[in-house]
């Protein structure tokens, strides 16, 4: 009788939950609903294209400390003045259909604040990205290309491997370099009237990570 009962229970040794993972698409067939409940539960960044979740490697310390200081830098100067909300990863916004995306910071004008939702947003009008060295063609190339098509007006691409801030700005679908500051220099938005980062500043606060 022990036979038969071990022959007909299932293993109790330890192993993936193949179970609970068939009760999903296979990846290139995800649909946005099911990236929504997956990325919600296991509280994981990941992005989302073309029915493929992708999740993100965990940020470094460094990372972490030169996004605080562009969302605090940013948060100081809109809030005075009203001008709208910013926010640091991990947000999701949408950027088109089955196209979902979390910069590392994301700021919304105030006219537009309404379209953040508490899953996710349907708007950015400023969206900036720490490059990280896992993958640094993700934010230099392939980020840049859909926050263009995605209508975003400005985007700041920070890499911390040449101390190097660039800000684009939106024309005619496409991005243009606003300005570009590298180690010493200053950058200015150009949808931000007034708003400067200093390069030193910026990549001073993760070398104290």
């Amino acid at each position: 009788m022990a036979s038969v009962r071990s022959a007909v229970l299932p293993s109790l040794e330890p192993g993936p939950a193949w179970e609970i993972a068939r009760l999903f698409s296979n990846q290139g067939h995800l649909s946005e609903s099911e990236y929504l409940l997956l990325t919600d539960h296991t509280r994981r960044m990941a992005e989302f294209s073309n029915g493929r979740i992708e999740v993100l490697p965990m940020p470094t310390l460094e990372h972490q400390e030169i996004v605080l200081f562009l969302v605090n830098l940013l948060r100081m100067f809109i809030a005075p003045k009203k001008l709208g909300r910013a926010i640091m990863s991990p947000y999701r916004v949408r950027l088109a259909d089955g196209e979902f995306r979390e910069p590392d910071v994301v700021f919304v004008l105030e006219k537009n604040v309404s379209r953040m939702a508490n899953r996710f947003g349907e708007v950015a009008d400023l969206v900036m990205e720490v490059v990280s060295e896992d993958d640094p063609k993700r934010d230099l190339v392939d980020k840049r290309v859909e926050y263009a098509a995605a209508g975003i007006p400005e985007y700041w691409i920070v890499d911390p491997r040449s101390r190097t801030i660039t800000v684009l700005r939106l024309e005619n679908g496409q991005y243009v370099t606003h300005g570009e500051a590298t180690a010493t220099g200053q950058v200015r938005s150009a949808l931000l009237e007034g708003f400067t980062a200093d390069a030193a500043a910026v990549f001073a606060a993760g070398q104290n990570a």
